[in-house]
């Protein structure tokens, strides 16, 4: 019987090892044998690899005629004689079974049961083959595009991976067809089934694309210490190089940004800030900062706080749009950063919060000096949000603040 061969079309392209195979053969006649016998321990199942075949053996012990007490274990020997006439009382009657003696029923039915134990273990190797490839980047074809979720055949294997919506970068829009890039971000079970889910705003994404431009990375001489980001607007990316004549983040911005351009583009445009990683807090959060030049630092190590002066011209620049810069900063450091304003001048066109005490009570001026803001300026370079968090004020009171700070530059 050449039963490995007969299953073989199940096992063609389903990366199933030939020992795999004969274990399933094995599990699956042994099923076989315990539905037809009620128990499958004096038998033998004997696959060979080489030939390809399969043998199925029947043992029991030869008693004398009329002493059978268990016919599972045992055979008397006027039936031993009929399978061999050399057998004597106290042998072992080996008699072999052949598949058809099983029955049709029974074989179809070991057929959709090796099919379905030849799919889990499909399914077992897909998912410990992409477990591994945790964190690698895949480039694949859209295949389908769905409300929650894009459906990509993974150019190597031709497995189907799956990118939801929520791991797709602001601006991302794809086709069936298209080519997508992303790193594979975790492997799921769900009903049995493997689902392999993909990433492009993970910081893993950004690492490995890093990785790809940056051979210094990959061959170890530097180390990204960590990524923090916003996916599609602003990522910042701490590195820290292990040979003093490479400088670290030159060597990942390249000659003329040659290297990161690329990275910029398939990030649609994010803005990505490599600054150079130390154990030095105050310098760390000053580069953490860039591009605003920061003029001094006041650090509360024991509740992870910052607080950071500038000059007047930095203070939106170390905000960022919508809190973004301080907000990543934060973030990549460690710290709550607080930024303030340099209260040593005044610029001309400025206005001392005293000058509003007609309109704005004392103790909500008061709130505000607390956090560093002694002019109309200094207040209205700070966010709405940064002046609700820093201040505890209803935001009732901020939007009348800003109202009466704002009317009077517009009066001017």
């Amino acid at each position: 019987m050449n039963l490995v061969d007969t299953f073989s079309e199940f096992k063609a392209g389903k990366n199933i090892d030939r020992p795999t195979m004969v274990r399933v053969l094995e599990d699956v006649f042994r099923t076989l044998i315990r539905k037809k016998f009620g128990s499958d321990d004096n038998f033998d199942v004997i696959v060979n690899t080489t030939k390809g075949d399969l043998e199925l053996w029947r043992v029991r012990e030869i008693v004398p005629d009329g002493e059978v007490t268990d016919d599972r274990s045992q055979v008397s020997i006027s039936e031993a004689l009929s399978i061999d006439e050399d057998y004597e009382i106290g042998e072992e009657c080996y008699e072999q079974l052949f598949l058809e003696d099983f029955g049709r029923r029974a074989i179809m039915a070991a057929r959709q049961t090796l099919i379905s134990r030849i799919m889990e273990l499909e399914k077992d190797e897909i998912f410990q083959r992409y477990e591994e490839r945790i964190g690698e980047i895949v480039v694949g074809e859209v295949h389908q595009v769905l409300k929650r979720e894009i459906l990509i055949l993974d150019d190597a294997t031709g497995n189907e991976l799956i990118m939801p919506r929520s791991e797709l970068i602001k601006g991302d829009f794809f086709r069936k067809g298209d080519m997508v890039k992303g790193v594979i971000k975790r492997v799921d079970m769900k009903n049995n089934n493997p689902v392999i889910i993909l990433s492009r705003t993970s910081p893993l994404f950004l690492e490995k694309l890093l990785e790809q431009e940056v051979p210094e990375i990959e061959d170890g001489l530097i180390t990204i210490k960590k990524i923090v980001r916003l996916p599609g607007e602003r990522a910042k990316v701490a590195v820290e190089s292990y040979d003093d004549r490479i400088d670290p983040v030159g060597a990942c911005v390249g000659m003329k940004g040659s290297r990161i351009h690329g990275i910029v583009r398939e990030l649609k445009n994010e803005n990505i800030d490599i600054v150079n990683f130390t154990n030095n807090i105050s310098l760390y959060i000053q580069r953490a900062l860039t591009p605003a030049k920061v003029t001094s630092i006041d650090l509360d190590t024991d509740n992870q706080r910052a607080n950071v002066y500038l000059e007047a011209d930095q203070v939106s620049l170390a905000i960022g749009k919508g809190g973004t810069n301080i907000k990543l900063a934060s973030q990549l450091t460690g710290f709550e950063i607080d930024v303030y304003r340099n209260t040593n001048e005044i610029e001309i066109d400025d206005v001392e919060l005293d000058e509003f005490s007609d309109e704005i009570d004392s103790w909500v001026i008061e709130a505000l000096k607390n956090i560093g803001c002694d002019t109309a300026r200094s207040v209205l370079s700070l966010s709405k949000s940064e002046l609700l968090r820093r201040t505890d004020l209803e935001e009732e009171t901020i939007d009348e603040i800003l109202s009466i700070l704002a009317a009077e530059f517009e009066e001017d």
